[in-house]
């Protein structure tokens, strides 16, 4: 099947004081926003937001939500954002399971699809579940009930598809590592490969990274330093440090359930003994949440202590079945902690909002963020501007794509 896609060329998108101007357009909501509050806001001239904000009207990313009374001269007209002129697909690839949303520009979720996945399975079939995922949430037969995501047609624009997996992995080169548990996956090219099948724009990263990310952007501005810790089927890290994600130079960083907690201890699906997850999961195999709990804010403790972050927020399936366990569990360790330094109050330790969806959300954001102007928060260190993620690929594909599953659709080139 051609698995390539109509492309579109937005080339506002591209500018980073477009940027600005969305950010503030998505900020201001349906009560929408003036020409001279954008220009306050951004600190642009008059002239050149009104150069942006005739582009915008004119790709259909915004339009006029009415008119204000003026203190002097004529009434001041106001714009709002068009939530579905464009959209972003996040996918969160989990060992046993495959959730995908469909995100507007306004940042709401229209779209839910969850199917089981079997992560070792071929590397043909998880592809061929991550396609299907991407049609069912875009085409109006294919999200779960209760989800009804808007029609195809002229002008609705797919910016691109974040991906979401268990690390290691090297999000710069959208290549996954020896995945725990998945070895076979070494090397594999997931974001060329995914994206030449889509004809889309795809950007790769870690599903802890995912999640951290969506809550840091939700936190702005002043959002701090903190650690996203996910217990499901493994557990991990995504660490926000001075309000940015943080993947360290090879974008390895947050392998949190790899440290040796018992030098002789069990051994782990990575090859190593010990690691905070492999003691984590073996309490919560044998009904032992408190332990569970206890493993994972030693683990919180030494991440506390190395990095002096903020705040620890819990997520995953695990954390989600008993959150007042774990949450009670990994405050005792720190609240041991702080007594123990006798020098700050105890960092405090709260279940992350996601209503189960933190990373597949936070994938779609991969995409999102750039657009608006977050691009320090998503991808510290790139180049700063609007438009498909750093990190992205695909942009040849849309572009010589005609068709394909997603109908209607098109692509940001």
């Amino acid at each position: 099947m051609n698995r390539s896609y109509t492309g579109a060329n937005l080339p506002t998108l591209r500018s980073h004081n477009a940027a600005l101007v969305l950010d503030l357009l998505r900020t201001a909501g349906e009560a929408g926003i003036s020409r001279l509050e954008l220009a306050e806001g951004t600190g642009l001239t008059p002239q050149a937001v009104s150069k942006i904000t005739a582009r915008l009207r004119a790709e259909g990313l915004a339009t006029e939500a009415g008119r204000r009374p003026s203190t002097g001269g004529k009434p001041r007209t106001v714009l709002r954002l068009v939530p579905d002129a464009g959209y972003a697909v996040g996918l969160h690839l989990d060992r046993d399971e495959l959730t995908g949303v469909l995100v507007d520009l306004a940042g709401t979720t229209v779209a839910v699809r969850r199917a089981p996945l079997d992560l070792g399975a071929d590397a043909e079939v998880v592809l061929e579940a991550a396609t299907r995922a991407v049609a069912a949430l875009v085409l109006p037969s294919g999200p779960e009930p209760g989800h009804t995501p808007p029609e195809p047609g002229p002008g609705r624009t797919l910016l691109g598809v974040g991906v979401a997996a268990p690390g290691p992995l090297d999000h710069g080169r959208g290549v996954l590592h020896r995945v725990t548990g998945f070895p076979q996956w070494d090397g594999f090219a997931l974001r060329d490969v995914l994206s030449e099948r889509l004809g889309l724009p795809v950007v790769v990263d870690k599903d802890t990274n995912a999640a951290a990310l969506g809550l840091a952007l939700r936190a702005r501005p002043g959002g701090g330093s903190f650690a996203y810790l996910h217990l499901g089927t493994g557990l991990g890290s995504g660490l926000v440090l001075g309000g940015a994600l943080y993947r360290g130079a090879r974008t390895g960083a947050g392998e949190f359930g790899h440290q040796t907690l018992q030098l002789d201890g069990p051994p782990c699906s990575c090859g190593g003994r010990g690691c905070v997850e492999a003691l984590c999961l073996a309490a919560v195999a044998r009904g032992d949440l408190a332990e569970a709990a206890r493993v994972l804010g030693t683990g919180a403790a030494n991440l506390v202590g190395l990095l002096d972050i903020d705040r620890v927020l819990l997520g995953g399936r695990v954390i989600a079945a008993d959150e007042d366990v774990f949450v009670r569990g990994v405050e005792a360790v720190l609240a041991d902690l702080a007594r123990r330094e006798g020098s700050r109050p105890a960092v405090p330790v709260a279940a992350a909002a996601g209503d189960g969806r933190a990373v597949a959300d936070g994938a779609a954001q991969l995409v999102l963020a750039p657009v608006f102007g977050h691009a320090d928060i998503a991808f510290p260190g790139a180049a700063s501007g609007a438009g498909v993620a750093e990190g992205a690929s695909g942009a040849e594909g849309a572009a010589e794509g005609s068709g394909g599953p997603l109908g209607g659709f098109t692509a940001v080139i």
